[in-house]
């Protein structure tokens, strides 16, 4: 422990020198750094930021847009900085300051904090982080209209910014929708009577059957019926007897009761063969037939024989579908591609390359509640019975607009809720937003321009954003500035 000791005290005793050593030299170099600064200033020394290389002074001091402590340039970068500084100049972004000696002539706008360009001062001092504020000298301030940008071309070529020439056009739209067929309404009918009876022979006795108008489809007993053709035989046999009557009005009376006998049977829809065989053969029958009204396809088939009828009861529905309506669903920003009276294209799904052509008919004035889409009812004809009732097929409407207008693609509009924007470029590095008034939307995300915009401009197609976020800065300081311009 005591060699240890010894040791120790050995070490000690040589480090304490050469600690007072070191801290003498420090002491010394810092006493001569500003002289040193000032003659390096004096033999054209150059100083700079270690966080912005591209700030260059030729003072000491601290860096404009950081707040650092500026450092000398090594002497190589020194001495060929004289030979391009105005080269490194020109390419100085917006808000950097120029060479010293430029802004000397100039008159000092307002000053602004370094790292929040909407903190501005009409004199020198301290930001609210602590930074020391920049001087904006007559020529930096915004420039131009509005908010209307200016960036270095290399810069707009890092931030990838593309650009999209205004097309004057005609714009068309391709719409595909599932539809699917249903039954023509105006070829709907329904089979019932206007009396009781019951049903003694069916002659259609299948649903799904085909019928043609004027075919027998049953045969009916009613008491109601027979009465009634008993009254018609009577009043048809009075009225031959009084044919020949001298006395007009009693011939008159006759022929009025006969035609009311006859009214009433046709009120019954009693087919008018049936009365002519009643006049003929001069015997009341038991039942009486009743006959198709139209030709078309049996859809539903309630009677039976033997079954007891009411006064509109429904007997039979028959459909004719030789004609189909076809009802396409499409959205509500689609309307404006759908016109009544255009043709449009149907593909079946089960006869692939089978192009069907309609018309649109109607356009219903309404949404669905749950689809949240408008019926648009196509009428098809159906000779070969191709289109069943309740089938899915696919719709394609395809329509062109009658004028040409400015086109731009929809990547270029910036939508703010209250207003559509575009940035257009100006050339030379400049942009200007604009607010654009759009129209409908067409093929391939293009949108229709109804004002705002020329045919031949160019607006941006990306990066957008960003410069949106320079132009409204830009914009609030000019505000800010213009303010404090009026108050003074």
């Amino acid at each position: 422990m005591n060699t240890i000791q010894r040791n120790m005290k050995h070490v000690i005793t040589v480090l304490i020198p050469l600690i007072l050593a070191g801290f003498l030299f420090a002491g010394l170099s810092g006493c001569g750094g500003d002289d040193a600064g000032q003659e390096q200033a004096e033999s054209g020394q150059l100083w700079t930021c270690g966080m912005h290389p591209n700030v260059i002074q030729e003072e000491p001091g601290n860096c404009p847009i950081c707040g650092m402590k500026l450092t000398p340039l090594k002497s190589s970068t020194a001495e060929g900085s004289s030979e391009h500084s105005e080269e490194d100049h020109s390419g100085m972004d917006m808000g950097e300051q120029q060479s010293g000696g430029e802004k000397k002539d100039k008159k000092i706008l307002y000053w602004r904090a370094p790292m929040d360009p909407t903190y501005i001062s009409d004199k020198p001092g301290k930001s609210p982080m602590g930074m020391d504020l920049i001087p904006v000298y007559e020529g930096e301030e915004k420039t131009g209209s509005g908010s209307t940008i200016s960036i270095d071309p290399a810069v707009v070529q890092n931030i990838g910014v593309r650009l999209a020439e205004v097309e004057v056009k005609k714009l068309r739209r391709e719409i595909r929708t599932v539809a699917h067929v249903d039954y023509d309404e105006e070829t709907l009918y329904r089979v019932n009577i206007k009396f009781s009876g019951w049903i003694e022979k069916l002659f259609v006795d299948e649903t799904g059957q085909e019928v043609r108008k004027g075919q027998p489809m049953l045969e009916i007993y009613s008491p109601e019926l027979v009465a009634t053709q008993e009254e018609y035989l009577l009043a048809y046999k009075n009225a031959q007897k009084l044919s020949a009557s001298t006395e007009p009005a009693v011939k008159h009376s006759a022929n009025e009761l006969l035609a009311a006998a006859r009214e009433r049977l046709r009120l019954w829809d009693i087919d008018q063969r049936e009365i002519d065989e009643l006049e003929k053969s001069g015997k009341v029958r038991r039942t009486l037939t009743l006959y198709s009204p139209q030709d078309g396809i049996v859809i539903e088939k309630k009677a039976e024989e033997g079954m007891r009828v009411m006064p509109g009861m429904d007997l039979f529905r028959i459909a004719d579908l030789r004609k189909v309506w076809v009802y396409a669903h499409i959205y509500e920003y689609d309307l404006p591609w759908v016109k009544v009276g255009d043709e449009v294209n149907m593909e079946l799904p089960y006869v692939p390359g089978r192009m069907i052509r309609g018309t649109v008919k109607y356009i219903y004035p309404y949404l669905e509640k749950k689809t949240r889409d408008v019926k648009v009812r196509i009428e098809v004809d159906n000779p070969n019975l191709e289109l069943k009732p309740q089938m899915y097929v696919n719709v394609i409407f395809e329509r062109q607009m009658p004028i040409a207008t400015p086109v731009i693609p929809s990547e270029a509009v910036i939508r703010t809720g209250k207003r559509d924007l575009v940035f257009v470029a100006l050339g030379g590095g400049k942009f200007e937003p604009r607010e654009v008034t759009l129209g409908i939307q067409g093929e391939d995300n293009q949108y229709q321009v109804l004002k705002g915009l020329n045919g031949g401009e160019k607006v941006v197609i990306s990066a957008q954003f960003l410069l949106d976020s320079e132009s409204r800065l830009q914009e609030a300081i000019q505000k800010m500035l213009e303010t404090r311009l009026k108050k003074k």
